[in-house]
C-alpha cells in the first residue's frame, strides 16, 4: 500500500509541471517533441500498473527523466534559464541542459531495462547483464539520434531548437557518450539498491 501511495505522488505531481509547461512554450513543436515520451509514460505505466510495477527507485527515476524532459520541453533545451545563467556566470562554451538530459537518457533506461531483464529474462546479476544493459541504454540513445535525424529532414529549419547542437559538430557523438556514461553510473550506483527493492517487491532474484 506505502508503495501505490507512492506511485499516485509520483504522478500526481507531475501533472502540475506537465500543465506548466503547456502555458507558453518556446516553441510549441519542440514541446511537443521533447515532452512525447513522457507523455507516453504518463499514459502507459498507469494501463500495465496491473499486470507490471516497477520497483519504487525506478519509478522515482521515471518522474524524475519526465521532469527533466518537461522542463526541456517547456524552453528548449539550449535556453533552460538556469543553464544559461551558469553559461554566463562561468564563461561556458554553451547551455549544458541537454547534457544533463542525456545523461538521464541512459542512467533511467538502464534502470528500466536491467529491471525487466531481471524480471522476464533468465539474466540474473553479473556481467552479462550489466553489459547487456549498457547496450540497451545505448541503443536507445543512438535510436532517439535516428529520431532527430529524421525530424530535421523532414522539418528543416524548425528542427534546430529540438537538435539543440548549439553549433556542436561533435553533439551527436557527446549525446550518445554521455547516455553511456549515464547507463554505467546507473549500474555502478544502484545495483546493488535495486537488487533489494526487487527482492522485497518479487520475493526472488
Amino acid at each position: 500500500m506505502r508503495g501505490v501511495r507512492l506511485h499516485l505522488l509520483l504522478l500526481a505531481g507531475y501533472l502540475p509541471v506537465w500543465v506548466w509547461s503547456v502555458i507558453g512554450p518556446r516553441d510549441i513543436f519542440v514541446w511537443f517533441l521533447e515532452t512525447l515520451p513522457a507523455m507516453v509514460a504518463a499514459v502507459a505505466l498507469p494501463a500495465i500498473y496491473p499486470r507490471f510495477k516497477f520497483t519504487d527507485l525506478v519509478y522515482v527515476f521515471i518522474w524524475l527523466h519526465a521532469v527533466v524532459l518537461t522542463v526541456g520541453g517547456h524552453y528548449t533545451y539550449a535556453e533552460v534559464p538556469l543553464f544559461d545563467w551558469l553559461q554566463q556566470e562561468y564563461g561556458l562554451a554553451r547551455n549544458y541542459y541537454d547534457r544533463v538530459g542525456h545523461v538521464f537518457q541512459g542512467f533511467v533506461p538502464a534502470l528500466i531495462a536491467r529491471e525487466i531483464l531481471l524480471r522476464a529474462s533468465p539474466l540474473r546479476p553479473g556481467k552479462w547483464l550489466f553489459f547487456i544493459v549498457l547496450c540497451v541504454a545505448l541503443a536507445v540513445s543512438a535510436f532517439y539520434e535516428l529520431v532527430e535525424w529524421w525530424v530535421a529532414v523532414a522539418s528543416g529549419s524548425e528542427a534546430d531548437a529540438f537538435l539543440a547542437t548549439q553549433g556542436d559538430g561533435w553533439d551527436t557523438q557527446w549525446d550518445m557518450f554521455l547516455a553511456l556514461a549515464g547507463a554505467l553510473a546507473a549500474q555502478l550506483s544502484l545495483g546493488r539498491r535495486h537488487d533489494r527493492e526487487l527482492q522485497r517487491l518479487t520475493g526472488s532474484l
